[in-house]
């Protein structure tokens, strides 16, 4: 308040430039971690869920690679498949903070149901509740707050963090447009109804020439392929499905263009800023996973005569886990509260390397035990690598952080 006032005065008096007014503001810090009543609700909602119906199975989805129909339905009833979508649509209208603390609890019960919950509400409903049009919130919306699944369909075989290269290719046929290409590493595409498709209309225009058109799974001339085996639920081999998808002449109405012709790119990077919230809160409840489990283990288990948790060297790695979570859960909750692309990529680099550290700390503290397949130390180990890879891989976020930072300061 005091630092507001200051400032009033000092634009009504002159005494200091605009520029100097504006460095001084960006140094205000309104970001707070304490979470509102409804969040509260939410999160409480989600961590039940989590430990009724997701942890138990968690081990057996993983090692049978099959896919949470059932919990996927039973989430719908509580409204999360469609947490931020309005509601006159079947949503919740939440906000991103309290999908991001519900995310986060679903993962730590179970990895694959938080990271469909994820993409889903991030990057396919959240997307079309903002940017779509009545119509197409009506065919590509409504549903898919009710149980079908949308996905989102950027990367390609050889385009993935340099977005500005694909070359799925679309052309302007009349009141239509006709699609061709191949996308990569879409998540549950196997059991999608609709995808978010980027294409090229131009690609000597580079990052102007994209488009984002809504793609429904069943028309004409989209072909699923073969599910991905890969060693966590990153892209996802295991409870979460992934496949390519080729489009043959696939014809679509001008209607089902999100936007103008050439605003994909923007569209995309907006969406991927969201995104990266995901997958950080994806990444915190893969941490607090790994931390449970491993404080769990060490009060158990004995040695020298006294539980584990005593020793020196496993409290120590117990705290360095802590101090991981705590930090990353702090980075998700400020990029979710001040949407960005510098917080969403500080977000998810910190996360993502967070739980990969806290889950090698966990294989370490069960020894032999965190690589039998019978404990959950090595699948949390897995599950953690993967947050590092999708949706942009670290290099890329720190690079991000760089650039924006610089910019804050001109000194690009």
């Amino acid at each position: 308040m005091a630092t507001g006032v200051a400032l009033k005065s000092l634009r009504l008096n002159n005494l200091l430039s605009a520029s100097c007014v504006k460095a001084l503001a960006s140094q205000c810090r309104s970001f707070t971690s304490q979470l509102t009543e409804q969040q509260k609700e939410y999160q409480a909602l989600s961590k039940e869920f989590a430990d009724k119906y997701l942890k138990p199975n968690a081990a057996k989805h993983d090692l049978e690679g099959r896919f949470p129909f059932d919990v996927i339905k039973k989430l719908t009833a509580t409204g999360l498949m469609g947490a931020c979508v309005d509601e006159e649509y079947g949503g919740k209208g939440l906000d991103y903070l309290t999908l991001a603390v519900a995310v986060e609890e679903l993962s730590r019960g179970c990895a694959s149901t938080g990271m469909i919950v994820s993409i889903h509400n991030f990057l396919y409903a959240n997307l079309v509740n903002e940017k779509g049009t009545p119509e197409q919130k009506d065919l590509f919306l409504r549903d898919y707050t009710k149980g079908s699944l949308g996905c989102f369909a950027l990367s390609e075989p050889g385009a993935g963090t340099d977005v500005a290269s694909i070359r799925t290719r679309a052309k302007k046929d009349g009141d239509h447009w006709i699609l061709n290409g191949e996308k990569s590493w879409v998540t549950t595409a196997v059991e999608g109804s609709a995808n978010i498709i980027f294409a090229t209309f131009d690609p000597e225009l580079k990052h102007k020439g994209i488009a984002c058109f809504l793609v429904p799974m069943d028309v004409d001339g989209v072909f699923r392929g073969r599910k991905e085996a890969i060693m966590s639920v990153s892209a996802c081999s295991r409870a979460v499905t992934s496949c390519a998808l080729t489009l043959e002449d696939v014809r679509v109405p001008q209607s089902y263009l999100v936007g103008e012709p050439g605003e994909g790119f923007k569209i995309a990077m907006e969406q991927l800023d969201q995104g990266r919230i995901g997958i950080a809160a994806h990444a915190v409840g893969i941490a607090q996973a790994a931390l449970d489990t491993a404080i769990n283990y060490a009060k158990e288990r004995q040695a020298f005569g006294k539980p584990l948790s005593r020793l020196p060297s496993v409290k120590d790695r117990l705290t360095d886990m802590c101090i991981l979570v705590e930090t990353a859960r702090l980075a998700t909750y400020r990029a979710a509260t001040e949407v960005s692309t510098k917080n969403s990529a500080m977000a998810k680099y910190i996360a993502g390397r967070n739980a990969a550290a806290v889950a090698d700390h966990c294989v370490q503290i069960l020894g032999g035990k965190g690589l039998s397949t019978r404990y959950s130390a090595e699948r949390h180990y897995r599950d953690a690598r993967g947050t590092q890879i999708y949706g942009g891989v670290t290099d890329i976020q720190k690079r991000l952080v760089g650039h924006f930072l610089l910019k804050e300061h001109d000194a690009l």
